[in-house]
């Protein structure tokens, strides 16, 4: 039930988990609550984009030349100043890549979180509705066709993994 141990499984030291514990009560009803869960999705999405980010900027300089509005070689730079380029154009990027993976996260999770509360159900039709909804409203400043794309692509993407993670598993 939520990620967390039973109570009565014997955990690597021989630990047990006392289900009366306050700590574990609260960490239960955060992750039984839209908010809790939404918010802890932002948050892990926001670090993993950051690590994305910073792996993607690292990987792509196809260009010899410094940003801005009078480009020249990298190369002609001193060590220390290609450095700080570097590392400023990685730290933007990476920024940026952390506040779109969080905000995916964050909408994904509460929407799919809502859809599952009012259908009572939990079942794959919840992930693939907040897909929908999650691309659509991402993609809404693109106009209806883009609204209706980023839809399906999600939609599709979300079934995708709700499937493969509902597989039986060989053990």
């Amino acid at each position: 039930m939520n990620g967390l141990p039973a109570p009565s499984a014997p955990q690597g030291g021989g630990q047990q988990y006392d289900p009366n514990d306050p700590n574990i009560k609260r960490l239960n009803a955060m992750m039984e609550s839209c908010f809790g869960k939404a918010a802890l999705s932002g948050v892990m999405g926001f670090g993993m984009g950051g690590l994305f980010g910073m792996f993607m900027a690292s990987m792509s300089y196809d260009t010899p030349f410094t940003p801005g509005a009078n480009p020249q070689p990298i190369s002609s730079l001193p060590l220390r100043q290609q450095l700080r380029v570097g590392f400023k154009d990685m730290g933007s990027r990476s920024y940026s890549t952390a506040k779109n993976f969080g905000l995916v996260g964050l909408m994904f999770a509460g929407i799919e979180c809502g859809i599952e509360g009012y259908r009572a159900k939990n079942d794959m039709l919840n992930g693939t509705a907040a897909g929908c909804l999650t691309g659509g409203i991402l993609a809404r400043n693109g106009g209806p066709t883009a609204a209706l794309g980023g839809c399906a692509a999600f939609a599709a993407f979300s079934a995708a993994i709700d499937t493969w993670l509902r597989q039986p598993k060989d053990e």
